[in-house]
């Protein structure tokens, strides 16, 4: 086994050194492998370099691990796919397909109604509903997903069949009569014209794929279907050959819009319910996209158009449809940012969200992330690789998010180097101007006060309290809404808690999120929403600490117990865990704003539950080299010899 490894570690690393001279193609069924491999001798006969191999896998999830695990390479993936192996297993997107030019590298997924319903997207419970499918991406994933995302529909313990029967008043779902709700959910199914093939997810059921699930708005059998974008104007005014629909006219027909609207069903890019991102090419993080997209392209320059000796975009020869890449497919285009939240879409990954539900997730409300803001604008673009010389906002000296992490981690990636642990002056050269509130401002370098405005009469300039405007989360983001600064380092939550009218102070009033962006790690930028996976590091909340050799369970046992007893405010049995006010204090313990105590599970050192992110940033701030008392200590470290037993979950946490 020894010598198996060395040989396919050496086999990797010449694959390395050759710069990927091969692409491994991953098929998922024997008429996809007899594709790829056609198309492979297509290419090499043509010189196409690098050469194309395929490994035929089992499955899209199957062949998502075996990149993972580089026994492939590359595959193309919908957008559930997509989202589950950037989200599970950092795979990127690098090439997409293009179907249309009107709509580019998506389509959009829409409900519509009749035009003389009274139907909105917040009345759908109990109405009728018609589907392309079950776990089809716009006629089950999509709305299913928006509603469960958006508050509409309830779904307890991640049972989603059972919530969507309970929900509509019946439905036609092609391919739920295996599912143990068929009753409901195939109830509106007709099956062919000889009542065959009820609720079969194939053409056999007549209310099946876009046009069926319109079919069976049109014909009365349901009152909402969920389709694509295009599906009502390819079926009315005369386009459809089938009897059923010859007579109708698109104009008897209207969308549901989110903000309970209804528009024209020629309005979809702004009445839909999340836009759909097209087919991609996945790979790992560490593979070359611009070498993928080099070869496919001069694939499809040779093997897309009629007569060529190989077909990219079709797959009649073969049986069967879409292998490979989706028979609809006129170009594949560079995939410019390349993530997956960038590609499919803050719409597309809400509606997924909802969708893929978890029953016990790893709880997110009690910590949060620390991300660097910056203006939306092409013309003055930088990277967090590019900091050096602009100016800064702060929340205050030691918050956090606004100091300790930031700096920390830019110290930690060497661009602000301490002389003699002097991090206040290093980090006072290392930016233009910034503003950095502090309560004592004496021996602070001018220049970390230059961009702080004060009061609204220009007095307390750089105090570390409100009196400052640009002071605290909020105030940062201030400091880089009215261009004093061109970062701001805050919280994940702040530019939402300050945009779309959720701050009515005339700075903030008219902001919106979408004219923000955040500076990743990576050197990319990304949209605000995407700070799960672009940010600097991620606090966790506050937790107990004990020595190695307790008994952990007896520890934990205790205080679950007493929380019990005395954790709600309103107990009635005299003291109050959670509560330092009769103490004259604050912060007694716990935090006061503590609701609950959890155990962490498995994160039973400080790395773990600090996270690595974290933990780099302390180390830049605590470095050796800037931390005397460390450096000259005898014995073992502390925080290495301490477990957390439970976390706190925090309501707020504070500043």
């Amino acid at each position: 086994m020894r010598g198996r490894s060395a040989a396919l570690w050496l086999l990797v690393a010449l694959r390395t050194v050759l710069g990927g001279m091969e692409v491994r193609w991953c098929t998922i069924s024997d008429p996809e492998q007899q594709k790829c491999s056609d198309m492979s001798k297509a290419f090499r006969e043509a010189g196409i370099q690098p050469s194309l191999f395929c490994v035929q896998g089992t499955s899209a999830n199957h062949c998502i691990q075996l990149i993972a695990a580089q026994e492939a390479d590359a595959i193309t993936l919908d957008g559930g796919a997509i989202y589950e192996a950037g989200k599970e297993h950092g795979l990127k997107p690098v090439v997409g397909e293009v179907y249309d030019q009107e709509v580019g590298t998506s389509y959009y997924a829409v409900a519509v109604v009749k035009r003389s319903s009274h139907v909105t997207i917040n009345t759908l419970k109990g109405v009728k509903s018609c589907h392309t499918g079950i776990n089809r991406t716009v006629g089950w994933n999509v709305p299913v997903g928006y509603l469960v995302e958006s508050g509409r529909l309830s779904v307890m313990g991640c049972d989603v069949l059972k919530a969507v029967s309970n929900y509509f008043g019946g439905s036609c779902v092609p391919g739920a009569g295996d599912t143990g709700y068929s009753e409901s959910l195939c109830r509106l199914c007709r099956g062919d014209s000889s009542g065959e093939g009820v609720c079969d997810k194939s053409p056999l059921e007549r209310y099946y794929d876009y046009s069926g699930a319109f079919r069976c708005l049109a014909e009365g059998a349901g009152d909402v279907a969920f389709v694509k974008h295009s599906t009502v104007l390819e079926n009315t005014d005369g386009k459809t050959l089938p009897s059923w629909g010859q007579a109708l006219l698109s104009q008897d027909f209207k969308l549901l819009c989110r903000d309970g609207s209804w528009a024209d069903v020629t309005e979809w890019r702004q009445c839909h319910l999340a836009r759909v991102p097209a087919h991609a090419v996945v790979v790992r993080a560490d593979t070359d996209g611009g070498l993928i997209f080099r070869l496919l392209n001069e694939g499809q320059r040779l093997f897309s158009h009629e007569g060529s000796s190989f077909q990219m975009f079709s797959s009649d020869a073969y049986g069967q449809k879409n292998l490979m890449f989706k028979d609809s497919t006129s170009e594949l285009v560079p995939i410019a940012t390349q993530t997956y939240e960038a590609w499919l879409g803050h719409e597309y990954l809400h509606a997924m969200k909802g969708l893929l539900c978890d029953p016990n997730p790893e709880d997110k409300s009690n910590s949060y992330f620390v991300v660097a803001v910056v203006k939306r604008d092409s013309s003055h673009a930088f990277t967090l690789d590019e900091l050096r010389g602009k100016r800064s906002c702060h929340a205050s000296f030691g918050s956090p998010a606004g100091w300790d992490i930031p700096v920390g981690a830019l110290i930690q990636r060497g661009f602000i180097r301490p002389k003699d642990c002097d991090v206040l002056t290093a980090v006072s050269e290392f930016f233009n101007a910034s503003c950095v509130p502090v309560n004592n401002a004496k021996n602070y370098p001018s220049s970390l006060c230059a961009l702080c405005v004060g009061d609204e009469q220009g007095r307390n300039k750089c105090a570390g309290n409100s009196q400052e405007r640009y002071y605290g989360y909020s105030g940062a983001f201030r400091c880089l809404v009215e261009n004093a600064g061109d970062v701001a380092f805050v919280r994940h939550t702040t530019v939402f808690d300050n945009t779309n009218g959720h701050n009515s102070e005339p700075w903030a009033d008219e902001l919106r999120s979408e004219d923000y962006e955040l500076l990743c790690p990576n050197g990319a930028r990304a949209e605000v929403s995407q700070f799960v996976a672009c940010n600097l590091a991620q606090i966790p909340p506050h937790a107990v600490m004990v020595r190695p050799d307790t008994n952990i369970f007896t520890v934990y046992g205790l205080l679950d117990k007493a929380q019990d007893l005395f954790g709600d405010d309103y107990n009635k049995n005299g003291f109050k865990m959670f509560d330092s006010s009769n103490y004259h204090g604050q912060d007694l313990l716990f935090k006061d704003a503590t609701v609950r105590a959890v155990p962490v599970g498995e994160k039973t050192t400080y790395r773990d539950w600090l996270g690595l992110d974290y933990v780099a940033a302390l180390e830049g701030m605590l470095s050796q080299q800037c931390s005397g008392a460390a450096a000259s200590a005898s014995g073992a470290p502390l925080l290495p010899l301490l477990l957390p037993v439970l976390a706190a979950r925090l309501l707020a946490p504070a500043l």
